[in-house]
């Protein structure tokens, strides 16, 4: 997996893929990131990027051309385009199952737009989505892109140790995670659950899944109707319901 990101702030954008389990897996090989500076492949000598917008208003947007030619070079370079993505607040919001099916590609281009975004013309001729992180705005496109780009990353093979460890957390199959717990069994007056402590396996695997179930019935109950579903767990979901309802009445 290669993940391309076009931003005017590369080093912001190095700084936080180098680090951590995703900086560890670029150095073994598992992903390669590469950061372009898009004001590279500005046209004049005071490198600029961005104009006003045609027809008034607030903020300035990024030039096609500079954005088009730092396309064209990385095409150039790959032999062929990759999935192009815009990271935008008008884009779908992105979810596990969008990363996951993105993370099967080979390549990955991530646009970073600024200030009020860009020419809607290099969208045009280049974007095959946009995404979004949240029904809310930020400064840059960079934020956005480095959550899609560790999202996607981790669920590369060699990234992590084992499959299991992205596939037991939250969203993965639609249900948010069972709570952890380690040492020490007692803190400050708190005990962790006796079943964890059992060694007893299938209990242990039973009770995640029923605490998954209730976490998400409680906090994301949307999320139940992608789930699937086990004719065990509707069964306690419905004694999970009546129970709930019990209390409220």
């Amino acid at each position: 997996m290669r993940i391309d990101l076009l931003t005017l702030f590369p080093e912001m954008c190095e700084a936080v893929m180098a680090e951590s389990i995703i900086g560890r897996a670029r150095k073994k090989g598992a992903v390669q990131v590469c950061c372009h500076q898009i004001r590279n492949y500005a046209l004049d000598k005071h490198s600029t990027v961005d104009d006003s917008p045609f027809g008034g208003g607030m903020g300035m947007l990024l030039k096609a051309e500079p954005i088009a030619l730092c396309m064209d070079d990385l095409i150039a370079h790959l032999g062929k385009k990759p999935h192009t993505v815009y990271l935008s607040p008008q884009g779908k919001t992105l979810t596990q199952r969008r990363a996951a099916e993105l993370s099967e590609l080979d390549g990955l281009v991530l646009l970073c737009g600024h200030y009020e975004g860009v020419d809607e013309r290099v969208l045009e001729a280049y974007a095959d989505e946009e995404i979004s992180a949240g029904d809310y705005v930020v400064t840059g496109g960079e934020l956005p892109a480095l959550i899609l780009a560790d999202a996607v990353c981790r669920m590369v093979p060699g990234v992590l140790s084992d499959a299991e460890c992205f596939q037991e957390e939250s969203h993965f199959h639609s249900l948010l995670e069972y709570p952890q717990y380690t040492r020490p069994a007692n803190w400050r007056g708190r005990q962790a659950p006796e079943v964890l402590l059992s060694g007893n396996h299938g209990l242990v695997r039973r009770w995640r899944r029923e605490q998954s179930l209730e976490r998400t019935a409680k906090k994301r109950p949307e999320l139940l109707a992608a789930a699937d579903l086990t004719e065990e767990d509707r069964r306690f979901l419905v004694s999970l319901s009546n129970h709930i309802e019990k209390e409220t009445s």
